[in-house]
């Protein structure tokens, strides 16, 4: 008890610039320790240090209404919501436990191979989105999504992944087949395979029996591989599935480009609904 006495004897500034070195977690758990710890764990100073050092772009750039908040710690815990930027095209948001940035690029951000032909794909406006529009897959053989990302926008020395943010149609089909993804950041390469929609609905008509077999066996050594290469259930309602990660250290230069494609069956798709693609930080 001695220890803390000596510690709470120490002026109120102090102490809050004692806690800024620490993460947004510690500091609310100081605050329960007395007092003096909750007013220095609330302060400006304390919670400036945790926003990131751009967040007054990201409060310029932002969609209508605007982001109101009476402290900094209430704005730190207003963007752990995302925040719709660059024209309702991309979202911002921070990770709560160490203030580190995510963003998310919508379907309208991506390229999408024949992304603005009728024929293959359509636009809505679903009411669980967080963006006005997003793309579903009517029919293709030739699936290619890809978005890209300054590096700079992202915080430094810090691993990120990516996932694409995604629902399925009902009677969505020829979504079994492996994908490849890969993301590139300078020098670093990633690639990967996933599978789309595990328990989706085969159309085997037109297919022999090799086809299938052949089909079936990717299937199972990619859905064998581990957490990931199958799509997730987030809490927003949507899915996701890792595309990879990659690690934006600092002073990164150039863009981070995230890349799916499936063109090697030769296969028809459908009832692929697209939000984005989103990276976030890995946080152990």
């Amino acid at each position: 008890m001695e220890g803390l006495d000596l510690f709470s004897s120490l002026p109120e500034g102090c102490i809050s610039h004692i806690i800024s070195f620490t993460s947004p977690r510690d500091a609310c758990r100081s605050s329960a320790v007395c007092s003096i710890f909750r007013s220095a764990s609330e302060s400006d100073m304390v919670w400036e240090r945790f926003l990131p050092p751009d967040y007054p772009d990201v409060l310029a750039g932002s969609v209508s209404p605007p982001v109101r908040f009476s402290s900094k710690k209430e704005l730190f815990f207003r963007l752990c919501d995302p925040v719709l930027i660059d024209d309702n095209r991309m979202s911002f948001s921070i990770e709560k436990t160490t203030g580190r940035k995510c963003y998310m690029l919508s379907a309208r951000k991506l390229w999408i191979t024949w992304g603005d032909t009728p024929r293959y794909w359509k636009w809505n406006s679903l009411p669980e989105s967080r963006f006005p529009e997003a793309a579903e897959l009517l029919g293709v053989c030739w699936l290619e999504i890809s978005g890209k990302i300054d590096a700079h926008l992202l915080s430094p020395k810090t691993t990120y992944k990516a996932y694409l943010v995604i629902k399925f149609r009902e009677e969505a089909y020829g979504l079994d087949y492996p994908a490849e993804t890969s993301i590139k950041l300078g020098d670093h390469a990633s690639n990967n395979e996933v599978i789309l929609q595990q328990n989706g609905t085969w159309r085997f008509q037109s297919w022999t029996a090799l086809d299938q077999l052949n089909m079936w066996r990717s299937a199972q050594l990619v859905s064998n591989r581990g957490d990931g290469q199958v799509p997730q259930a987030r809490s927003d309602g949507w899915m996701e599935i890792e595309m990879g990660e990659f690690f934006n250290d600092e002073g990164e230069e150039g863009d981070i480009e995230m890349i799916l494609m499936e063109v090697n069956s030769g296969h028809w798709k459908s009832g692929l609904i697209v939000e984005g693609i989103e990276m976030r930080p890995v946080y152990n």
